[in-house]
């Protein structure tokens, strides 16, 4: 058989989970005739590959699991015969029958081989072997864009799904509270992702009900910001604007007992000095000073317009003329930009308000989260740019996060056996 190479146990669960299989005049290797009622529910965890089939062989209908293998052997290197979790195994599938089976309790299972379509094998060898980013990109161009839309749109679904859950190890932390969990992760994406992560530690070492003690405060706000990120340490640092931080810290410090985190967390190599952490820092304090209970009024928006608003944000007065504390600059205005806003929004927003819609059972908030998507720009980067090339419309970032979740989830895991694209691509007969 040519592309025999490519057979392995993916593409055989993709044969078998689809019955893409001659389903006649099937026959184990003891001679009984078999008939597939239920080929089961795949499995992608420890186990056998298929629970809960339902199989006759000969005159007995058998209820259990399916295991699938390239050759019947393979179930002795995988050891599972001695293993009692495969003692319910009723069938195994292979590509090929190189040896009788027998289960940990001495039970002999039947073996099947699939009889399947060359061309199949054939398509998929074509898509493994094939040395583009994207494997089907010169096929991609032509499926129908209701069928691709609605696939881009499960792919949309999957990448919020995927975002939550970094925001539901949050809300234990912080006891279901949604007005904290919101401004720990709206710190964190202002870190980006280089000072991701000591923002997330800034926030979670100052909470936001100190910060609200202070609402009308900015100046107070920053030295609990500044303090807190581990930046009014320097000794060697002598103008107005840090002393006066530092001492104002000092007093709050003590005040709310608080321990700053280390200042060596922080990066500044290879950034751009308009996203060096001390701008993102003093931003952080002007939103924070603008806007209390920013989750409510992320609820409250109607409309995406609403939210840009809220981060029309520019760091403050002192950094005017400076990047970094005691180093004067030519002056220009540090404005949170265009990108940095829908970057925020894209990557912060949307999740929470997905996941709260479908916690709380309000789907029209999650339907909110996916419209607001669709009334942000599209985002441009080397991926997106890929799909581009390739034919496909990047038209808003409901687009964008849809194709950036298929680059990194399917193509470049080769995953096409589990892409919508994939499946069409072998079913083409062209």
């Amino acid at each position: 058989m040519k592309h025999a190479e490519n057979i392995n146990e993916y593409f055989l669960h993709y044969i078998w989970k689809n019955k893409l299989f001659d389903t006649e005049n099937l026959i184990d290797d003891e001679g009984h005739q078999i008939e597939i009622r239920s080929v089961g529910l795949h499995n992608t965890d420890a186990g056998p590959d298929f629970f809960n089939a339902k199989i006759k062989i000969g005159d007995t209908v058998w209820a259990g699991n399916v295991e699938i293998h390239v050759n019947s052997s393979d179930w002795y290197k995988h050891n599972h015969h001695t293993d009692k979790a495969y003692n319910n195994v009723i069938l195994q599938v292979v590509a090929q029958n190189d040896k009788e089976i027998f289960t940990q309790d001495k039970k002999k299972i039947p073996s099947l081989i699939l009889k399947y379509d060359d061309q199949l094998l054939k398509k998929y060898s074509e898509l493994s072997a094939s040395k583009e980013n994207i494997s089907c990109r010169n096929f991609i161009a032509r499926v129908d864009k209701f069928y691709l839309n609605n696939w881009l749109t499960n792919l949309l679904i999957e990448r919020a799904e995927q975002k939550t859950r970094f925001v539901k190890s949050l809300f234990e932390f912080k006891n279901n509270n949604w007005e904290e969990v919101f401004y720990i992760l709206t710190a964190k994406a202002f870190g980006f992702k280089v000072n991701a992560l000591p923002f997330e530690m800034l926030a979670k070492s100052l909470p936001s009900i100190i910060l609200a003690k202070h609402k009308n405060d900015k100046f107070q706000i920053e030295a609990l910001l500044f303090g807190q990120a581990g930046m009014l340490n320097d000794k060697n640092i002598s103008d107005d604007y840090y002393l006066k931080l530092k001492k104002e810290y000092a007093f709050l410090k003590t005040k709310y007992k608080l321990q700053a985190i280390e200042n060596h967390l922080w990066k500044f190599l290879r950034i751009r000095p308009s996203n060096f952490p001390t701008i993102r820092i003093s931003q952080f304090a002007e939103l924070i000073n603008q806007s209390s209970h920013l989750f409510s009024k992320i609820l409250e928006a109607k409309h995406v317009s609403g939210i840009e608003k809220m981060f029309d944000i520019q760091a403050g007065k002192y950094w005017l003329t400076h990047y970094i504390f005691g180093k004067e600059t030519r002056q220009k205005s540090k404005k949170f930009g265009k990108s940095a806003v829908n970057s925020v929004i894209i990557n912060t927003v949307i999740p929470i308000l997905f996941l709260y819609g479908k916690e709380k059972d309000k789907p029209e908030i999650t339907d909110k989260a996916i419209n607001f998507l669709e009334n942000i720009k599209a985002e441009k980067n080397n991926i997106t740019k890929k799909w581009e090339d390739a034919g496909l419309e990047n038209k808003n970032a409901y687009f964008s996060q849809s194709l950036i979740q298929l680059y990194n989830e399917y193509c470049t895991k080769k995953r096409c056996l589990d892409c919508r694209i994939g499946h069409l691509y072998l079913q083409n007969k062209n």
